[in-house]
């Protein structure tokens, strides 16, 4: 409101119109239309008797004081609609419009209805009510004080971190002891306090723990790819608290700060020897604090829960998360990953690529850009198994799984007889069948190079000279082709015979004499 009274205080002391703007914080043509005015009412300074602003204004301006023939909104209706999840102001002022426009009246614009609606707010202090909608947040923490065991052997103490979930609206708890603050146990904390209050809140604000948030960021946190996976699963999103912004959560807050009185400390005096034994301890001294009455309102926490935020939460799924854990591999050249030091196969395409792999106590999946290219059974209690699928090789390397006896078995029978007989003549030759394979590896490359009909030639001619031919014996005979004479036309080695070839020396090259 424009100060009247400061404006005619100075100009009863000749202050000049640029001052008193700027004294008053308000434009010099403001300044001369309030002196304007006041002349043509015969107001002076001093009054007559003491008026405020509020009463200047009736006199000097009295269009000001006519009320607007607009409607105003009922604010306590709007604080109770805002409380509810998914009602917006936009959506509450669209209604107001609606029903103006039914009644024949004049509604206000949205800023004028939004402005009216904070300065009820503010002077009722409901703006919190706009963050504890049923159903819309759970706030969770661990503990600053902890629980303790007792070794029963040593004696020693050991400690037992406290984890605790709240619904904000109602602000119902769920508290339990670990005996570590790892993913593992992080992940088991949220997902009994779901099964705790029967359903999931649209939203879980915890702190920037490592376990939660890989890296802070204001705009964008990295959330944990675990955790991510558990809300996924139960269709809720994680919204970190801001890094020193206590206020962003601060039912779990406060009812941290109670649980380290009303639950620890009331437990200080006994003592456990299992976490099985502390957590029952917790749940019973739980059921006190949820039932205890509200001090400043009727009801509890477990009463405003059942009543205005369980019909609210969101259903759970028909499973609960199975704890998955996530690593980087980069699949080598024989196209494996090591896990938990075993192998498992992927594609041969990933070669040389760096994949996901997300782990469980049964399956091992392998991702790559989110993209699932290969599960295995995991094996447990053994080290350094090989785990691999043919369709993950390469189509050569598919085909030299295949091969063994039978295989060249059946190529020699397609060949001939003569080959079938020296295959296995070949295959049984050796203690292990396996160390035959490349001699018959190597017989199936020759009928590539010479035919299949002057291959079964040869193992003919082979066997007319013993009953277990070499594979060097075949590969002689094509190479000196042998095998396109039959064994009728050979020949007994004799002088004659010899020296038609040039290959075969006589007597007097090495010196010495023939005798007749």
């Amino acid at each position: 409101m424009i100060k009247y009274r400061e404006i005619l205080r100075l100009h009863s002391q000749d202050v000049s119109g640029r001052s008193i703007a700027s004294s008053c914080q308000c434009s010099r043509n403001t300044v001369s239309k309030v002196l304007e005015r006041a002349e043509g009412c015969g107001i002076t300074w001093p009054f007559e008797k003491d008026m405020a602003d509020a009463d200047l204004q009736k006199l000097l301006f009295p269009e000001k004081s006519i009320k607007s023939s607009r409607k105003l909104p009922d604010c306590a209706n709007i604080h109770k609609e805002m409380a509810k999840s998914g009602v917006t102001l936009s959506l509450l002022w669209h209604e107001y419009c609606e029903t103006c426009r039914l009644s024949g009246e004049i509604p206000l614009m949205y800023s004028q209805f939004c402005r009216y609606y904070r300065e009820y707010a503010n002077k009722t202090k409901a703006t919190m009510r706009i963050k504890r909608k049923p159903g819309e947040m759970m706030e969770l923490d661990w503990a600053g004080k902890t629980a303790f065991l007792k070794d029963n052997i040593t004696g020693e103490p050991i400690p037992a971190p406290i984890f605790v979930a709240v619904l904000s609206c109602s602000q119902y708890a769920y508290v339990e002891a670990f005996l570590n603050m790892n993913m593992e146990s992080w992940i088991n904390a949220h997902i009994h306090a779901f099964n705790y209050f029967g359903g999931v809140t649209r939203i879980l604000v915890p702190d920037n723990l490592k376990t939660g948030v890989e890296q802070v960021s204001k705009p964008d946190p990295k959330i944990n790819k675990t955790y991510h996976e558990m809300a996924e699963h139960y269709g809720t999103a994680v919204i970190p608290a801001r890094v020193r912004h206590p206020k962003d959560k601060p039912h779990a807050e406060g009812t941290v700060g109670i649980i380290s009185t009303w639950i620890i400390a009331s437990l200080r005096h006994q003592q456990f020897f299992s976490l099985r034994e502390l957590n029952g301890a917790i749940q019973e001294k739980l059921a006190e604090f949820n039932e205890k009455p509200f001090q400043k309102k009727p009801g509890s926490r477990k009463s405003a829960f059942l009543e205005e935020e369980k019909a609210l939460l969101l259903p759970l799924p028909a499973s609960p998360y199975e704890l998955a854990t996530w690593s980087k591999a980069s699949v080598q050249y024989d196209y494996h990953i090591y896990v938990d030091k075993n192998q498992y196969s992927v594609p041969y395409e990933y070669i040389r690529h760096q994949v996901d792999v997300r782990l469980t106590s049964k399956i091992v999946e392998v991702f790559y850009h989110n993209h699932r290219i290969a599960s295995h059974l995991r094996v447990l209690g053994k080290e350094g198994q090989v785990i691999t699928v043919p369709e993950h090789m390469p189509e050569k390397h598919q085909k030299y799984l295949e091969i063994n006896g039978d295989f060249f078995r059946k190529w020699a029978a397609d060949v001939g007889a003569n080959t079938v007989i020296v295959v296995n003549a070949i295959l049984t030759r050796h203690k292990v069948e396996k160390q035959g394979y490349r001699a018959c590896t190597s017989l199936m490359k020759l009928a590539d190079t010479y035919s299949l009909s002057r291959l079964e030639e040869a193992c003919h001619r082979a066997l007319s000279y013993t009953p277990s031919p070499s594979f060097k014996t075949i590969q002689t005979i094509l190479k000196t082709g042998q095998d396109k004479m039959s064994v009728k036309e050979s020949r007994p080695v004799t002088r004659s015979n010899t020296e038609t070839h040039g290959f075969v020396r006589g007597a007097d090259y090495y010196g010495g004499k023939e005798h007749d």
